[in-house]
Formats: structure tokens, sequence, C-alpha cells
């Protein structure tokens, strides 16, 4: 038997402990620039700086993290100053003249690339809803609200978008649909807006009508315009990681409907879908990619273990625990735990690998790059000390 109350006062502690002591630390070390703005990524395994190519994803990102842990954890000015300098960065380097934002920027903001995305939008959108938040000012408010209608609006105009596919090839990915559930949700906080929940009930209908496939018991990537099931190697992709995250998203949706049943239940079917393909049950961890008609999957990355959908997992089993009381997800929450705390953390040199092989041996040892960064990790500490904080206040 579990001593819960001491289960989650430890994980409580751990997670303010590491996120204080190591992740916040490393970046405010490694990462912040101080002489531009913004946050450098691509550091090795012990911060040396491998790049100084600066993804325009992580600016928000960075920026989200540093307000979010302000407002959450410890109000500590020097994660509060990392926000605006990198806020700073991306106001004055990252957005083209027709507002669309850039992919990646040079470490003094002139442009490298556009991509045919509207992510770089939606983080820097939660970047400035957090930072309002933390300091009042409602400027950032007002304009975390203007990008995110302009995302809203490029998604809708014809054409603003490249075009993945010709014309003929018709097919809608779970990957905005999930992410604007919790745009809307971060930027509500501190926006009176009734588009913010118009979005998010449109993403839910969504994933309940086109995503989640039954006969499959997944929620599928890429479906068709009605959501229809196409069977090619592509379109048969399941993503675990990803399908737990947009779990969690739905129940602090949930959550703020006074725990509604319906959303919860879809969110625990996906909950429990995802981890049923995801887990590992020979090398444990949540693995990358699975087909679902268990055909070998087409990513060459298929069978390794990132430290994202860990992460991930770990909210998710809190919050439907903090949901339901089911000690179930309890225990799933110590398995994710066990393993990922064995494999990722760096105890030499701080931080997390990213990387992994399927049996947990390190697969490249970098600290980050344009895609791994100071984001899904210390969400995830940040995150599970309140759920864990919000559990302990029921004993």
């Amino acid at each position: 038997m579990i001593d819960i109350k001491a289960y989650i006062s430890e994980w409580a502690r751990s997670y303010k402990d590491d996120l204080t002591q190591n992740i916040m630390p490393f970046w405010m070390k490694y990462g912040l620039d101080r002489e531009h703005g913004g946050v450098y990524t691509c550091v090795d395994r012990d911060g040396t700086l491998m790049d100084t190519t600066k993804s325009v994803w992580f600016q928000g990102r960075f920026a989200f993290v540093c307000a979010y842990a302000y407002n959450h954890v410890e109000k500590n000015e020097e994660w509060l100053q990392a926000a605006k300098t990198t806020i700073d960065f991306i106001e004055k380097y990252c957005f083209d003249k027709d507002g669309h934002m850039y992919f990646s920027v040079t470490a003094d903001g002139r442009p490298l690339r556009k991509r045919r995305y509207v992510f770089s939008e939606t983080f820097a959108a939660i970047a400035m809803s957090e930072y309002a938040l933390a300091t009042g000012d409602m400027h950032y408010a007002e304009r975390a609200m203007q990008v995110f209608e302009d995302t809203q609006r490029f998604l809708a105009t014809p054409g603003f978008l490249a075009p993945k596919f010709e014309p003929e090839v018709q097919l809608q990915s779970h990957s905005i649909i999930m992410i604007l559930i919790n745009v809307g949700s971060r930027l509500r906080a501190v926006v009176d807006n009734p588009k913010l929940t118009l979005q998010i009930n449109d993403s839910i209908d969504k994933l309940r009508r086109y995503f989640m496939h039954p006969e499959f018991k997944a929620l599928l990537e890429c479906v068709g315009p009605n959501g229809e099931f196409v069977d090619t190697n592509m379109t048969r992709v399941i993503n675990p990681g990803h399908c737990i995250e947009t779990s969690w998203f739905l129940m602090e949706e949930a959550r703020q409907r006074n725990w509604d049943k319906d959303l919860m239940d879809t969110a625990l079917t996906i909950f429990n879908w995802s981890w049923d393909w995801g887990w590992d049950k020979e090398y444990g961890g949540i693995i990358n990619f699975r087909d679902c008609r268990n055909l070998p999957p087409q990513d060459y990355s298929q069978d390794m273990k990132f430290w994202w959908p860990q992460s991930e997992t770990i909210i998710a089993s809190l919050y439907a625990y903090l949901g339901t009381g089911d000690e179930e997800y309890l225990y799933r929450h110590r398995q994710i735990s066990e393993w990922t705390y064995a494999h990722f953390p760096d105890k030499e040199y701080g931080e997390w690998y990213g990387y992994l092989h399927r049996d947990g041996t390190v697969a490249q040892p970098a600290k980050g790059n344009l895609f791994k960064g100071p984001f899904h990790i210390p969400r995830m500490m940040i995150k599970s000390f309140t759920l864990c904080n919000e559990i302990l206040e029921k004993f």
C-alpha cells in the first residue's frame, strides 16, 4: 500500500527543487542571451553553445516558462526579467511584415527560415498572456489576443499558409487543433473574450468527431476532412505522447467546467488508449510512434524514447488522479516517473538528455537543439508541483 500523502508530498518537493536548482539555472546560465535578448537552445551536454541559430518556437516557450514558473513556483525576479527580454526579442525580430512569424532567426534577430505553420504564434501568445498575468500589464494580454486572432485568420485564409500537399490531397492534422485548446486556456486567464472558449469548443468537437477512432482505440494524428481513416503509412501514425498531452489539456478544461463529466470521460479515454499504445511493456517508457494497424511505423525514430512524451505523461497521470481519485493513475504516475527519472536526468552536467534508444541508453547527449529546449521539462515540473499541491489540499 502506498502512503499517498507522503508520496505526493515527496514529489511536490522534488519538482520544485529540480526546477529551481537544476533546470532553470541551467538555461539561465547557458541559454539566456544577455547581449541580444532571447534564448539559445542548441547546447551540448555541458551547456556549450553549438549553434547560435535561435528557434522562434523556443523564444515564446522560454518566455512562457519563465513567467509560468514566476506565477506558480516562486517570485524569482531573474525569471521575470528573462521573460521580458525574450518577449522584447520576439516583438523586435520574430514577426514578418504580414504578421506571420519566422521559424528561426540568427543570434541578433535576422530571419533565417519561415515555415507554413503557426506554432511560433501559439507559443508567443501564451508567453505574452503569462507575462501579463505575472505583471498585471494588460498591454501584453492585448498583444496575446492579437497574435491569437492573427493565428486564427492565417489558418482560415485559403492560400495564406503554403499547402503541404497537392490540392486533391485533403487532410487535417491533430497538432494545431490540440495546441489551440491550451492557447485558449492560457489566454483566458487574463483575457475575457468569448472567442477563446469558442476555439476550445471547436477543437474539442473536432477531436471527438474526426480524430478519435474507437475501431483502433486511438486518436490519430492525421485524418480526412470528415475524419475519414486514410490507410497510408503516414496517416496510420499514432503519436502517444502527443495524444497524452491532448488528454491533459482536456482534463484542464474539464476542471474549468466544474469537472464536466463528458469532457473528463473524453480526456480519460484518450489517455487510456494512448497509454496502452505508448507504454513499452518490454523496456518501460513511452515509445515515439505506433501504427494503428500494428504495421511497421515509417518514422526512423519510431522506437526511441524522447524527453517530452514522458513529461506529458507525468502531468496527465497526476491530473487524472486529481480528477478521479482512481489510484490506477497514481500507479501509472509511479511507473512513468520511475522510468523517466532513472534514464533522462544527467547527474553530471544537469538538465535532461533528450534522445534515448528504446532500451533507455543515450542516443545523443546534447541538452538542446531547435526542437528540444526549456519547455516540456520545466512545464512538467511547474504543472506537476501545482497538481501535487492541489491533491494534498484534499487531505
